[in-house]
Parts: structure tokens; sequence; C-alpha cells
């Protein structure tokens, strides 16, 4: 297996009275996931440890794994959970609307493979170049798609937190999956968009290629965005290729 840092953060922000996200960070499994729960506040923090909870059962089942086998792993991890928010919202009416956005990234000694539904994110930088990986599931980047509005346009718009796919809402689950090799160096960011709607993405660059270790780079983007209001809950994780 590949050699990989990762490290992970989540705080409540500042304008929230609980923390909804969830994340793992398994170095000896070698794959971490941010999840943003949705649904108010015990249906949410509920829906994302739903997530995490599966993506671990299904990962410690498997822990020695080639790469052609960890984009089913990231699939049936994706199943699982939305099968049972969706089991335990039948039981709980009351929690109707629960779910979760979620990034899940997994690697393997030939590269990654990563899991993406909803408006969390997923970045990487290589030799000083950000990219972000994923692409929103939401109503405000399909709007920036069709040449509606611009990117700017939509860090504002009314409507920038209608999500169009989530973990737990629908039966057939809509799945991005997204593989590509790793080069030594590498950083890979997963965070909920409490992080990206408070830190535009030429700061995120900065922080990222800095020389701080990345517990500490960790640390940084918690607080710059609460700095910049802390509206939501906040989580980021790092993972680096040694």
């Amino acid at each position: 297996m590949a050699n990989i840092a990762l490290t992970g953060k989540t705080d409540v922000g500042l304008k929230r009275s609980n923390n909804e996200d969830s994340l793992i960070i398994s170095p000896e499994l070698k794959f971490s996931l941010v999840a943003d729960g949705m649904g108010g506040a015990a249906a949410g923090e509920l829906a994302s440890r739903i997530f995490a909870d599966s993506a671990m059962d299904i990962f410690s089942a498997a822990s020695e794994r080639t790469q052609a086998e960890t984009p089913a792993l990231i699939q049936k991890a994706f199943r699982l959970a939305n099968k049972k928010i969706l089991e335990h919202v039948k039981n709980e009416p009351s929690h109707s609307g629960m779910g979760c956005t979620a990034e899940l990234i997994a690697f393997s000694d030939e590269g990654f493979a990563l899991g993406h539904v909803g408006d969390s994110r997923t970045y990487r930088i290589r030799n000083g170049l950000l990219k972000q990986l994923t692409h929103d599931h939401s109503l405000v980047q399909n709007l920036v798609d069709q040449g509606m509005i611009t990117a700017e346009d939509a860090r504002h718009h009314p409507h920038r937190n209608v999500i169009l796919r989530a973990v737990g809402i629908e039966e057939n689950l809509a799945l991005d999956v997204i593989k590509g090799k790793t080069l030594p160096g590498d950083i890979f960011m997963l965070c909920s968009d409490g992080l990206t709607d408070m830190v535009e993405d030429a700061l995120i660059k900065e922080v990222i290629s800095s020389t701080l270790s990345i517990e500490q780079k960790a640390e940084g983007f918690v607080e710059l965005a609460k700095l910049a209001g802390g509206n939501d809950n906040i989580t980021v994780v790092l993972c680096q290729v040694l």
C-alpha cells in the first residue's frame, strides 16, 4: 500500500449549536471521509454518522485490496449508508428529509479512488497546481454550468445551499466515482461546504502549498473559516502521499 499521511479536524463553527459533520481518518485502512449531515440537528448528525459507520464496516472487512477493487468498495459503502438512512426514516418518519453529502477517498499502491455526492468537495494539489476533483451537485453549480451565473455569483446566491444529490434521499443513489494515479507530494483535501463557503480557492491554494505540517494546515483551514464568519460546521481532511 502507498504510504499516506492523514489528518483531519472538525469544528462546530460560530453559528451552529451542534456539529452535523462526521469524518474518518484511517491510516491503517488507507481511507478517509467527510460527511455533512442535513435534515435538522439530530437527524443530520445521525445521517453523517451512519455514512461514516457504514464506510468503516465495508473497508474494515476488505483491508487487503487492489486499486481495481477499490471503486466497488466505495460504491458498496455509499449504497449501504443510503439503505440504512432510508430504513431509519421509514421507522422514524419525523426524521424525513435527513441525509448527507459525502466524500470518501481510498488509496492503494497504484493510486486513489474517490466517491462523491453533494456539495462537499475534494481538491488535489500537485506540483503547485490546485485542482477541484469533484463537481458540486447543487442548484447554483447547475446555473454556473449553464452560463446563467458566474462562480462568484454562486458564492452569494440565495439558493446556494440547495443540494440536488445526497445520501439517504432516494433509493437509487447517483454516485460520482473518480479514479487516478498518485504521485509523491500529492495532497488531497476533503472538506464540507462550511469551509469552501467561507474560504476562497486562492487562499486554499496558499495554505495547502505552504511549508506547514498537514496538521497545522488542517487547523489553519478551520481558523480561516471561523475568521470569515464560521456560518456552518467546518470539516477538513488532508491526505499527503509520502
